[in-house]
């Protein structure tokens, strides 16, 4: 059973994983210079993950997919079954698309490649966590039988940081009147960035974006199914 997930509202939490200490100073410094994204626990080696995880409770895991390819698969195999929420990116070298089609049947929903911009990684992030399946663009062909849930992404135009909030607003199911308290912002201006986010993630509606997220919870997990449905586009 997995553990609930302690987020601060308008933060995505991430986790780094990875075996070399300068990659992982080096994920440390994308992500937190990245708006709305805060690396949380300590970065640590992917097999100390279930532990890390444990302790960080975050909203992502962004792990390395080094030589090791296998024994981190099995792992992110593990934090998939024991927790559901937490959406795993991956970043590697190889552009091989039977490696990417072979990590996303093990759950990760993100592979991106090692040398990936923090922009790039950040808006994969919240894209991921939103539904989406993201490879990167530099990736030129995906098998879409290999995809477990949902179609192959890839990013075209970032998030602003503002959309990245009302996305995570979204995604926990609130109104527009909600989000506009939450953040600060008219409720006319929270609309503009919802048709902006909705345009940008290829989603018919807001809930569209989040459902492949809310179909992977259990099923009577308290996750704002109905508060999307009823919320305004």
């Amino acid at each position: 059973m997995s553990a609930p997930m302690a987020s601060v509202r308008g933060v995505t939490r991430v986790l780094l994983l990875a075996d070399a200490p300068v990659v992982r100073r080096g994920l440390v410094s994308m992500v937190n210079e990245t708006a709305g994204m805060q690396a949380v626990g300590t970065p640590g080696e992917v097999r100390r993950a279930l532990t890390l995880v444990e302790t960080a409770r975050p909203d992502a895991v962004v792990v390395e997919l080094g030589p090791g390819r296998a024994a981190t698969l099995n792992v992110c195999r593990d934090l998939r079954r024991r927790y559901p929420r937490v959406t795993i990116i991956a970043l590697a070298t190889s552009e091989d698309p039977a490696v990417v089609n072979e990590a996303l049947a093990a759950g990760i929903r993100g592979y991106l490649l090692l040398n990936t911009s923090p922009t790039l990684l950040g808006w994969a992030i919240l894209a991921a966590r939103a539904g989406r399946v993201v490879v990167d663009p530099q990736i030129r062909r995906v098998e879409p039988s290999a995809v477990p849930a949902g179609k192959p992404l890839t990013p075209q135009v970032p998030l602003t940081r503002r959309e990245s909030d009302v996305l995570d607003e979204l995604i926990q199911g609130q109104s527009n009147r909600q989000i506009g308290r939450n953040l600060f912002i008219s409720e006319d201006t929270v609309k503009s960035h919802v048709k902006a986010i909705l345009r940008k993630l290829g989603a018919r509606d807001r809930a569209h974006a989040v459902s492949l997220v809310l179909s992977s919870r259990n099923p009577g997990c308290t996750c704002g199914a109905h508060s999307l449905a009823s919320a305004e586009a």
